[in-house]
């Protein structure tokens, strides 16, 4: 799966519970992220989805590897390393489940507007 597919496949998800244009914008960021580091550095995407449950919308996106995402120093004339820090800020209770043959990162956002 590349980001483009990514992305239409969360947009369905997106217009079937009517979120809002903020929530539409920060998951096609999460999702973006997500799967362009899955590619880089994690050796492709084995699994991708996403749902809404409860009032939160949840994006989950599974690789190959083993390793954790890591945050790199804030380095504003390095271009790159930006990934992380944005899915977690967009996302802070992103958790890392281990499984055999690689990893899944979860992303929850609330589907509500923030500060509602």
């Amino acid at each position: 799966m590349n980001c483009a597919q990514a992305r239409e496949a969360a947009l369905r998800v997106l217009a079937e519970v009517d979120a809002s244009p903020d929530l539409a914008e920060r998951v096609l960021l999460v999702v973006t992220e997500l799967v362009s580091n899955a590619r880089r550095h994690a050796g492709g995407v084995t699994g991708f989805d996403v749902s809404c449950r409860d009032g939160r919308l949840t994006v989950a996106v599974s690789d190959r590897s083993t390793r954790s995402p890591r945050l790199r120093p804030q380095a504003p004339r390095l271009p790159g390393g930006f990934g992380w820090r944005l899915v977690t800020t967009l996302a802070p209770g992103t958790f890392i489940r281990f499984h055999r043959g690689g990893k899944t990162v979860i992303a929850t956002l609330p589907a509500l507007p923030l500060g509602a």
